[in-house]
This record gives structure tokens, C-alpha cells and sequence, in this order.
């Protein structure tokens, strides 16, 4: 809200030109502002010099943080089998949760699940697992799973919510942040607790990759955060670890679901997933066509690995987006990752830069990529490749 003092205007009309959408007037030596022009973008408040203009923001903090308490993640499942990125999801909730003293509970979505399924939650971290089990949420559907995951959430009052950065933790958790009105820090490649405060430290990639910007939501609760894949690592699995699945009802209110399921259609491009995947090929912009990506598919055959793939050769259409590895693609962490023809920009260094051993192919000694790489080989893909898959035999 904005707002003219009248006793502290003296008339001088600076606030007139100050403002971009011409909503202030002067009227009987006052500044008038037409409220249905005004932004709100302060322009005025900054010229003013007695102060006369000033705008009030309601901010809205929950009054008490107490209330919140325990670790939540939502545990991804396809075709009723759990994703591997909600066991590294669940060793970081497991990490902070004992900083907090509190324990860690994951939401998992399906129908007709098996039990010997949802116990590998407990297996890798979980104290319980609370499971909507409905038909409505047998696949992913992006309203139905925001219903279920919203009034879990206002059952449970979690102080902390973890999910993957996976193409559904993406499309619904933004929902649920909306819907909580509260704050989401998006593709996380560090979470850490300020235990003086009980804040949650969510780090992630800024301007391009950067610069790591560390981000708190100190007013609100609970605290959100979505996790790329192959970042977080996994604790040890203990088939002995127990632990309790609850039941929880959802009352789905379908006039709100729009969209509907209608079929999981298979990449059957990769031979090997990418994600999962110990070692990956992948090509760059130095390819210069799209048909020397079989080169890459020999070698790749040869060491059973997956094919990965740069920006500038997706965005060129030489491969589909599904092979693409940086910042606006997959994150991964191979034992082995051979980058042919690839510059090193940082937002591809972003996707990979974690793997265990780099191996870099480039006809340019300055390249970025030798930066970074364990082993860089200096000279032509095209002649370095055919002698490796030579030598493989």
C-alpha cells in the first residue's frame, strides 16, 4: 500500500516526473496518486525529500516456528518401483534430521504397492513412511499428487520437505510450495543446518553456474528444497533397519483435476539410463554432425556405457534431450565420463564435473574442459576414438 502524507508534503512536485507510469498529480500544492496506474515500484518514495511518500508491505510470517518439527521427502516411484534418487534424497534427510534430533518420514505416492518395496525406504534412512495408496495417484498426475502431498503436509507440519529435481518433483513440489505459501529453493547441490537457528542452508547454482548462492527461508515453514540427482549420496543399506508405514487418506477433490494420465512412453534410444549409468560417452559441438554420433555408440557399446550429450548438440537436433548433461539437462556421477568434442562450458561442468574419473577429447589444448578432467588427450576425436574402440578389441 501506498501512501501521501499530506501534513509532511511541501508541494515541490519532484515525485511527478520521478514516476515511470504517470500516476502521480498535484492537487492543491499535494501529490495525488492514482492507486489503478501505481506499481508500487518506490520511484517516488526515493525523490521525496521530506519522506512524505511512504509504502506499507504486510509480510506474513508464521508466528510460531515450533509447531513444524521432523524431516519429510517425497519418495519418487515408477511403475510401483522406487527411484534411485530418493535413497540419496533420503541419506542427506537422514544427516540433517540427526543435527535436528528429529527423525525423517517420506511421502510415497502409488496403488497397490509392495511391501517389500516400500521397506527399502526403511532400509536406506526412513523412521516412516506414510503411503497414500489410491488409484489417483497409481502414476503421476501433477493435481492429484499436490492434493495428496498438501494435506499430508498439514497433517504432519514438517519443518523441512526434500524431493528429486526429477521432471516430476519439478512439475508438482513448485504447486505444493504455492499452495503452503512458502519458500522452494529449486536443484540443490548442498543442504546443510544452521543448528543455532534450526534454518535449512540450501545451496544451489546462480547466474549460469557461477556462483553458489546459499539460500534460508527464516520466516517460514516448512522449508522446501528439490535435489538433483547423483549430488547426495546414499547411506549404507541396512536391511535390518524397521520402521512404520501409516495409511494416510487423501480427500481428493477431483473437479481440480485436469489433466489425466494416458501412457508411459519408453526412451528407447539408451541402452543404459543415463543417471544410473557407471560410464558415459558423451559428445559435444565438435561431432559437427549428427551421424558421427555413431562413432560414439561404437565405443559406447564397446564399455557398455551410456550415451551423454551437450547443449549445442541438442539444441543442433543431433540428439534427443534425454542424452543432455549439464545445468538445463541430467546431472550424473559415472565412475567414468569421456567427454569427446566437448568445450567444458560451466553449465556442462555443472552436470558432471562429480564423476569419478574425467576423461577429456579435444583437438583445443585451452579448452575448459581440461580443467577439470583427470586424463585430457590433445587431438582430433575422429582419430583418437576409432583407436580406442581398435585398442577395446
Amino acid at each position: 500500500m501506498i501512501e501521501v502524507i499530506k501534513e509532511e508534503c511541501i508541494g515541490c512536485s519532484k515525485c511527478v516526473p520521478a514516476c515511470p507510469v504517470a500516476a502521480i498529480a498535484m492537487k492543491d500544492e499535494t501529490a495525488v496518486i492514482d492507486l489503478d496506474k501505481c506499481t508500487l515500484c518506490s520511484a517516488c518514495v526515493s525523490v521525496c525529500p521530506t519522506n512524505a511518500i511512504i509504502i506499507r508491505k504486510s509480510e506474513k510470517s508464521i508466528t510460531d516456528l515450533s509447531d513444524y518439527e521432523g524431516v519429510l521427502i517425497f519418495a519418487e516411484q515408477k511403475e510401483s518401483k522406487i527411484e534411485p534418487v530418493t535413497y540419496e534424497i533420503l541419506g542427506k534427510a537422514r544427516e540433517l534430521a540427526d543435527k535436528l534430533s528429529t527423525d525423517v518420514s517420506a511421502a510415497l505416492f502409488g496403488h497397490e504397492l509392495s511391501e517389500k518395496e516400500i521397506n527399502k525406504l526403511f532400509h536406506y534412512g526412513a523412521d516412516n513412511v506414510y503411503l497414500v495408496s489410491d488409484p489417483l495417484v497409481k502414476n503421476f498426475v501433477a493435481e492429484s499428487y499436490t492434493q495428496a502431498m498438501v494435506q499430508l503436509v498439514q497433517e504432519l507440519k514438517p519443518e523441512i520437505i526434500l524431493s528429486g529435481a526429477t521432471a516430476i518433483g519439478r512439475s508438482f513440489i513448485p504447486r505444493v510450495a504455492v499452495e503452503l505459501e512458502t519458500g522452494l529453493t529449486a536443484d540443490c547441490t548442498g543442504l546443510e543446518i544452521d543448528e543455532e537457528k534450526r534454518e535449512l542452508l540450501q545451496t544451489r547454482p546462480a547466474f549460469g553456474g557461477n556462483i553458489m548462492a546459499t539460500i534460508r527461508t527464516s520466516n517460514y515453514r516448512p522449508q522446501m528444497a528439490t535435489v538433483r540427482h547423483k549430488v547426495m549420496d546414499p547411506i549404507e543399506k541396512d536391511e535390518n533397519r524397521k520402521g512404520e508405514i501409516v495409511e494416510f487418506k487423501v480427500d481428493f477433490d477431483k473437479s481440480k483435476i485436469l489433466s489425466q494420465f494416458i501412457q508411459s512412453v519408453k526412451d528407447e534410444t539408451q541402452t543404459v539410463k543415463i543417471t544410473e549409468a557407471d560410464i558415459i560417452v558423451a559428445g559435444g559441438r565438435g561431432l559437427k554432425d549428427p551421424k558421427n554420433f555413431d562413432l560414439l555408440r561404437k565405443l559406447a557399446k564397446k564399455l557398455g556405457a551410456a550415451i551423454g550429450a551437450s547443449r549445442a548438440a541438442v539444441d543442433a537436433d543431433w540428439i534427443e534431450y534425454s542424452h543432455q548433461v549439464g545445468q538445463t539437462g541430467k546431472t550424473v556421477k559415472p565412475k567414468v565420463y569421456i567427454a569427446c568434442g566437448i568445450s567444458g562450458a560451466i553449465q556442462h561442468l555443472v552436470g558432471m564435473r562429480s564423476s569419478d574419473l574425467i576423461i577429456a577429447i579435444n583437438k583445443d589444448e585451452k579448452a575448459p574442459i581440461f580443467d577439470v578432467c583427470d586424463i585430457g588427450v590433445v587431438g582430433d576425436l575422429f582419430e583418437v576414438v576409432p583407436e580406442l574402440i581398435k585398442n577395446l578389441k
